[in-house]
């Protein structure tokens, strides 16, 4: 389903530390060199990986991110360090159906910026934002259970485990996968504090300087 006319997206979303917003061919050096030195522990869980083989595949991938945001079917960021504006790696934020709000978060870091909480604090920017801005009625994660650094994000942070899916997705090799569901819904007494309406927000939004869907010129 195309973008709602109702709904406007942000050039960039903060965090304390992270800013995201849409890659442009500027970015495909920095992709590529991300990819690259992460593609051991990329490769086993992200199935396009092994197609940006080099750089000239970065923009490519970059160019096909871009045409889905414009049309609104995968909302997919880079996530950089907001004050060196270095990339740290990539998120998604996927709308299963627009008719209904329901979205999927995906994110992965390079190799150097494991291990300081990029992710968790990816996703919670992620999901404040969709719950505020996109009316989400549901978020959820889906993740490999053979992935324990994914899993334990979504744990940390607060997300609701549902079950697992069994052989519901194809794994990097090609073969049916599981995924365990973790998810937030708009009204569970369950979320977390971070993820409701108040004071000290994880996650802002630099508004759009154009029509809905129109990426940043300058990317």
């Amino acid at each position: 389903m195309a973008l709602p006319h109702d709904v406007s997206l942000p050039d960039a979303l903060h965090g304390p530390r992270v800013r995201l917003r849409p890659l442009g061919q500027d970015d495909a050096a920095a992709l590529w060199e991300a990819i690259n030195e992460s593609r051991d522990h990329l490769a086993p869980w992200l199935p396009w990986v092994r197609h940006v083989q080099a750089l000239a595949d970065a923009q490519a991938h970059i160019a096909r991110a871009r045409t889905r945001w414009r049309r609104g079917t995968d909302l997919a960021m880079g996530i950089f360090a907001r004050d060196e504006g270095h990339l740290l790696g990539g998120c998604t934020l996927y709308p299963h159906t627009w008719a209904l709000r329901v979205f999927e978060i995906g994110y992965w870091l390079r190799r150097t910026a494991r291990g300081h909480g990029y992710a968790a604090e990816t996703v919670q920017v992620l999901t404040r934002f969709a719950f505020e801005e996109l009316k989400a009625n549901r978020v959820e994660i889906r993740v490999d259970p053979r992935n324990a650094k994914s899993r334990a994000v979504a744990e940390r942070i607060g997300f609701v485990y549902e079950g697992t899916l069994r052989r519901c997705a194809p794994g990097a090799d090609g073969k049916p996968a599981d995924r365990m569901v973790y998810a937030l819904i708009a009204d569970d007494d369950q979320r977390p504090d971070w993820a409701n309406d108040g004071e000290n927000k994880i996650g802002t939004a630099t508004k759009p300087s154009a029509r809905s869907g129109d990426l940043p010129s300058p990317l």
